[in-house]
């Protein structure tokens, strides 16, 4: 990225509305490399051109925008991709995150609101404030099968976690902040980040709303288990 310009990809089947996007974006200074009208040619431009952030369609021809970011992410970690969706809460949302993404937006945001968020994300960091998300996949997450759950400190994607980190992680799968964190730990807000900052580069997680995810695909955290004391 150079300065704090993000160069961009927009992917939606509608020319309409990448029109409209380009429009926006350019108007502010963003550089918008590519338009994709699937999700094929969403690929193709993210590998050829290595843009820092993609918004991306869920729903597309020939390959959706899940799977594409997949893809994506899969060549390009350092990459950032925005969801597109029609309606809030869509179902897509919680797939969108746990396949990479790290956000959505309506498709009727406001010019400020798509500036912003495309900013934000090309920084690395997630659209989604921790506490949304969170309720986004408890809404969306599949229910814990009946029976004895598994000590989720001994999934083998927290193995190399601390104990000290396995609490961190699981205070931000509940949408903590790093303020938080620090009062709830008694600990400084500069520890806390230096956990996390360990904990992302141990799990290889772009941002917080993959920490969110993560804690609960693992069961560190369980729908309806915000506020349970997992330590």
């Amino acid at each position: 990225m150079t300065g704090d310009t993000p160069r961009v990809v927009i992917a939606d089947d509608q020319a309409l509305v990448r029109r409209g996007f380009r429009m926006i974006l350019g108007a502010d200074g963003i550089e918008v490399v590519a338009e994709a009208a699937d999700g094929v040619e969403a690929v193709r431009a993210a590998r050829e051109l290595r843009p820092d952030v993609v918004l991306m369609d869920v729903r597309m021809p020939h390959l959706d925008g899940l799977e594409a970011t997949r893809r994506i992410l899969a060549e390009l970690p350092g990459c950032r991709v925005l969801m597109l969706t029609t309606f809030d809460l869509d179902r897509y949302v919680y797939a969108a995150l746990a396949a990479g993404a790290s956000g959505f937006l309506l498709k009727d945001v406001t010019p400020e609101h798509l500036v912003a968020a495309v900013r934000l994300v090309g920084t690395g960091d997630a659209l989604l404030a921790p506490s949304i998300t969170r309720r986004l996949v408890e809404r969306f997450a599949a229910p814990a099968a009946p029976g004895p759950r598994p000590d989720p400190r001994e999934h083998p994607a927290l193995a190399a976690l601390t104990p000290r980190e396995l609490e961190v992680l699981g205070l931000l799968g509940r949408g903590r902040s790093n303020a938080e964190l620090a009062e709830e730990l008694t600990l400084s807000e500069a520890t806390v980040k230096t956990h996390v900052a360990r904990i992302f580069a141990k799990l290889s997680l772009r941002d917080r709303a993959q920490a969110v995810v993560l804690a609960y695909e693992t069961g560190l955290v369980t729908p309806g288990s915000a506020e349970r004391n997992q330590s």
